[in-house]
């Protein structure tokens, strides 16, 4: 599955070979996307590539191939009951179901709980809303995740995480923090003096540390779901 970048990136090159016989530049790509430089196209388009979406052609500069599309491709949401909003977009709209929303948390997507990613848009499942949670007038979504670098604290791949939304979180919280508008992870917030350190429950995982202004908190861990 992909993430929203890489969809429409992919569906922007394929549009440019069958328009014009000839993949965009680099440049054509970053302001396709509205990105601030060229390495985020470079992490897209190897993730494309890895996923064998994308082919690159030996012996031409930036010369791509689309080997395939994605089943979805321009298919809108599936829900219309509410609106998901991938984290690595920010999650600036209400996702909360309309129609039942002291009852059901919406699963908006995947998260890394080790390397950080991109979240992963899969709108595709609502859980019940757990009790004792808390105060209902917050927002709250889900998000499966990925990896096992959150293990010792109980945090398991294929687990699904409740996250409130907020913009700030204390000391020690596990957060979701996009990481230059780009990559999300799920990660214990160590904030430092002049630096944020998003740290791993594995201690096969190291601490990644990061200029404040490279790191968004998009929620706080409250909960999670597991299926057995």
């Amino acid at each position: 599955m992909l993430t929203k970048k890489q969809k429409n990136l992919l569906i922007y090159i394929n549009e440019k070979l069958k328009n014009e016989g000839v993949s965009p530049s680099y440049d054509e790509m970053r302001e396709s996307l509205q990105l601030k430089s060229k390495s985020g196209i470079h992490r897209l388009i190897s993730a494309l590539e890895e996923r064998g979406f994308v082919k690159r052609l030996a012996h031409k500069a930036r010369a791509l191939e689309v080997v395939k599309l994605p089943e979805n491709a321009g298919v809108k949401d599936l829900y219309n009951n509410f609106t998901p909003s991938v984290i690595s977009g920010g999650l600036d709209k209400k996702i909360i179901p309309t129609n039942d929303k002291k009852n059901y948390i919406p699963v908006v997507g995947k998260i890394a709980a080790g390397l950080p990613i991109e979240a992963i848009e899969d709108n595709s499942e609502n859980i019940p809303y757990p009790p004792n949670l808390g105060n209902k007038n917050d927002e709250f979504y889900g998000l499966k995740v990925e990896g096992d670098s959150m293990i010792n604290a109980g945090i398991n791949d294929g687990d699904t995480v409740i996250i409130k939304k907020t913009n700030s979180a204390e000391n020690g919280k596990i957060v979701v923090a996009l990481i230059d508008d780009h990559e999300a992870t799920l990660k214990r917030l160590r904030k430092k003096t002049n630096s944020i350190a998003l740290e791993s429950a594995n201690p096969n995982y190291e601490t990644r540390i990061f200029n404040p202004e490279r790191v968004k908190i998009q929620g706080v861990l409250v909960s999670l779901y597991r299926n057995f």
